[in-house]
């Protein structure tokens, strides 16, 4: 759904809105029956607050989460042939 340009900015950003973590709370209740639903509250109550930011292996940690992965990408550069 959404690829880190410039680092992990822009899906820090994404993770900390109220309605992303909304989403990805209904979708873990349905798929995983591991979920954490103590921590995902925790971090509900937090979503949305200016000073509030998770990143995806926060967030995979504390709710056991297996929607979302972080992955280490290259940076790769046109010039070599890469995107």
């Amino acid at each position: 759904m959404l690829k880190a340009k410039d680092g992990d900015f822009f899906i820090s950003d994404w993770l900390r809105n109220r309605n992303t973590v909304e989403f990805l709370g209904i979708w873990e209740s349905v798929y995983n029956p591991d979920f954490n639903y103590g921590e995902f509250a925790a971090i509900r109550s937090q979503a949305g607050l200016h000073n509030y930011k998770i990143s995806v292996k926060e967030w995979m940690e504390k709710t056991h989460a297996i929607g979302l992965r972080a992955t280490a990408g290259e940076h790769k550069h046109p010039k070599n042939g890469h995107i």
